[in-house]
């Protein structure tokens, strides 16, 4: 059971239940769209299956999500309840994004960046036709250096292993620099004029490829001036 505060305040009854470890990132898996158990665990990649499902249930419990089942499958969708948390969700990227801008190493991720990244692409820009774009990280050793999108009309799919079709376009960079130009921390041109991003593979694909990226929903925050 959540720790209990013992007040009466409604913020410390709320954060009985939204406080404990990894609860909101769960919500907030469920706002940006994932709606079934393996979905939500490629947004929480380091949250364990088991924990995973304990938090689901206690949400199930508070009647923040609904679980529903067909057949074999089961989706998650957020009640009325949950979903009047979605302004609560974004409220606390945008002051994450504003106040609190230093990323440590432990915070890169490209399991996580390549999930926000597959979910954000502007479909309507890429071309009808099968499109493999190609992600690498020199960088990174304790994760898979290299990582695919493959976008149909069907949908995207995230590989982390050679998928076998032809790369439209590939780019190689390091994780900290892809990680702050979708956050919005770094502007594309500025990451390929400091030579930090390089692009290679068909020349209207390079050039059109920051369209098809999404950033971050959180992207355009404004920042504070300098001190």
């Amino acid at each position: 059971m959540p720790t209990s505060y013992g007040q009466f305040c409604p913020v410390a009854k709320a954060m009985e239940l939204l406080d404990e470890r990894w609860t909101l990132l769960v919500v907030r898996e469920l706002v940006a769209g994932s709606r079934h158990f393996n979905a939500l665990r490629r947004g929480v990649p380091r949250m364990s299956p088991a924990l995973l499902s304990k938090r689901l249930n206690t949400l199930v419990r508070a009647g923040v999500v609904e679980r529903r089942q067909a057949g074999n499958r089961i989706t998650y969708e957020l009640t009325p309840a949950g979903r009047e948390l979605e302004p609560v969700i974004d409220a606390l990227g945008r002051w994450g994004i504003r106040w609190i801008p230093e990323l440590g190493d432990a915070d890169l991720d490209p399991h996580l960046l390549m999930w926000d990244v597959h979910r954000n692409l502007a479909y309507e820009a890429v071309p009808d036709s099968r499109t493999v774009l190609k992600f690498s990280f020199p960088d990174v050793t304790d994760a898979p250096r290299d990582w695919w999108l493959v976008i149909t009309t069907d949908g995207v799919d995230v590989c982390d292993h050679d998928p076998g079709f032809d790369v439209l376009v590939s780019v190689e960079t390091r994780l900290r620099t892809l990680t702050q130009v979708w956050r919005g921390d770094l502007t594309w041109t500025a990451a390929l004029r400091s030579g930090d991003l390089d692009v290679r593979g068909d020349p209207s694909a390079r050039k059109a490829l920051p369209r098809w990226l999404k950033l971050s929903p959180h992207a355009s925050t404004p920042r504070p001036a300098p001190a």
